[in-house]
Parts: C-alpha cells; structure tokens; sequence
C-alpha cells in the first residue's frame, strides 16, 4: 500500500486556477518556465518554498475557474503528489488526476491542522498528522492506476505496452 509524506502547506477556500496560475504567465513556452509564479497572487513566495513531496490543504471549491490544464501541471511540477481540500472543481478534479495528482476530499483536515504539519496519507483512506487520524474516501483502483503511472498518458502507454 502506498503512502504520501509531506509538509503541509495551507490555502482557503475557493483557490481558482488564476491564484495557482495566473493567466499571464500562459505564454511562457513550458511548465518549469511558469512554476516560479504558481499561487503568485496570494502567496507570491510560495512556489519556492514547496518542496518535492509537499502536501496542499485548502478548503471549498479547490481548482475553480477555468478548465486550464496547466494548472494542476504546475502544482505537479512544484514536487506536490497530494491535495487535500474539502471539495474541488469537477474539472479541475479530472485534469488533475490526468496529470498524475491524487485529490482527496476530506471536510474537517484543513480546519485542525498547521501549515508546517508532517501529513501521512495512506489510499487505503487514513491522513495522520497532527496526532490526528482523519478518514477519506480512498480513490477506486482504475484512478489509483493512473495516479501511481505519472497520468492517463503514462497510464495508457502501460496498458498497451508502449514506451514513452
């Protein structure tokens, strides 16, 4: 069973895809290009602080605006694995988990933890941190498939015997 470790950094309530990127920074030509401006709206430090492994909690309606898939390519790029937030956009949710990110829903997380808090997450649905056990729905295997592959491309290529 796989599990997730990291340093949680915490954000509010409706972080739409302008706050984790903003729109401005669309025309640099790749993701490590636009990784620096990541949260730039409200945390403009943030981006280089996360580390390989970090852990974001937020609250309601995570990934809201528009459907831009570079969103969750550069939370990805940051070195973040997991999201924890009390609900998300269904588009988000779904471009997300394309790139390889695992998206928990879990209401009471955010509100008891610490920015700076170790979390371990386990996809058999338990977060520990804080001395705290918070229980999640875990994911069905077809989408734990596609997270552990790095996304539905790598995941599909594995299916069909086909190298990158």
């Amino acid at each position: 069973m796989r599990e997730y470790k990291g340093k949680i950094w915490l954000l509010g309530d409706d972080i739409d895809t302008d706050i984790i990127l903003p729109t401005e920074y669309l025309a640099f030509q790749t993701i490590e290009e636009m990784k620096p401006y990541a949260f730039s709206p409200l945390r403009p430090e943030l981006a280089g602080k996360i580390q390989p492994g970090d852990i974001l909690a937020a609250g309601w309606n995570f990934g809201c605006g528009s459907s831009r898939e570079q969103a969750p390519e550069v939370v990805k790029a940051l070195g973040v694995r997991v999201i924890i937030a009390k609900s998300y956009a269904r588009i988000f949710y779904r471009n997300a988990v394309n790139n390889g990110l695992l998206l928990i829903e879990q209401k009471e997380f955010a509100d008891q933890v610490q920015e700076g808090d170790e979390a371990v997450v386990s996809e058999d649905g338990v977060i520990l941190c804080a001395g705290k056990k918070f229980p999640f729905q875990p994911l069905p295997k077809r989408l734990m498939d596609i997270i552990e592959a790095g996304g539905l491309v790598p995941a599909m290529r594995k299916i069909n015997g086909l190298s990158e």
